[in-house]
């Protein structure tokens, strides 16, 4: 390559002014046109992540109707008595459940209240160190309890 044509990178070469230059245009662009979308064809075909996303919300759309038109069967399918005796037991395990925490805050210290609150937030702000930890006690207690067999 001599250095005139390194110097003309990126710049349009002259076209011809004879009778068939227009057609050459015409073909160039048209190639051009051919070339920009087999290129975008090719990187949508490459962008694994962006074809991982789409068929996730396919499968997940997927699901969402299939769960609710099983939860439409069940409900046609359900006698009404059963289902207001179940909504019911659902209401009074809600209140049951909403008395126990109030009762627990009520009997627990204050003080132990802000340190169960401090030590919440401490484990929120540093749950990667606390997987691994978590993760290696388990190993531990995985390998020890496997050589306790073996002996």
């Amino acid at each position: 390559m001599n250095d005139d044509a390194r110097t003309n990178i990126g710049t349009p070469a002259p076209t011809p002014a004879g009778p068939g230059s227009a057609e050459l245009r015409d073909q160039v662009e048209r190639t051009r046109d051919e070339l920009g979308r087999t290129v975008e064809a090719l990187a949508a075909k490459a962008d694994i992540k962006a074809q991982a996303k789409e068929k996730a919300a396919l499968v997940t759309e997927q699901i969402r109707e299939k769960t609710g038109h099983a939860a439409r069967l069940v409900k046609d399918k359900t006698p009404d008595p059963l289902l207001e005796k179940a909504a019911q037991a659902a209401e009074q395990m809600e209140e049951t459940a909403v008395k126990a925490a109030r009762y627990a805050t009520d009997q627990t210290p204050d003080p132990l209240l802000e340190k169960a609150g401090q030590a919440a937030a401490a484990a929120r702000a540093n749950r990667t160190p606390l997987l691994v930890v978590g993760a290696a006690v388990v190993v531990f207690l995985l390998v020890r309890r496997g050589r306790g067999h073996r002996r």
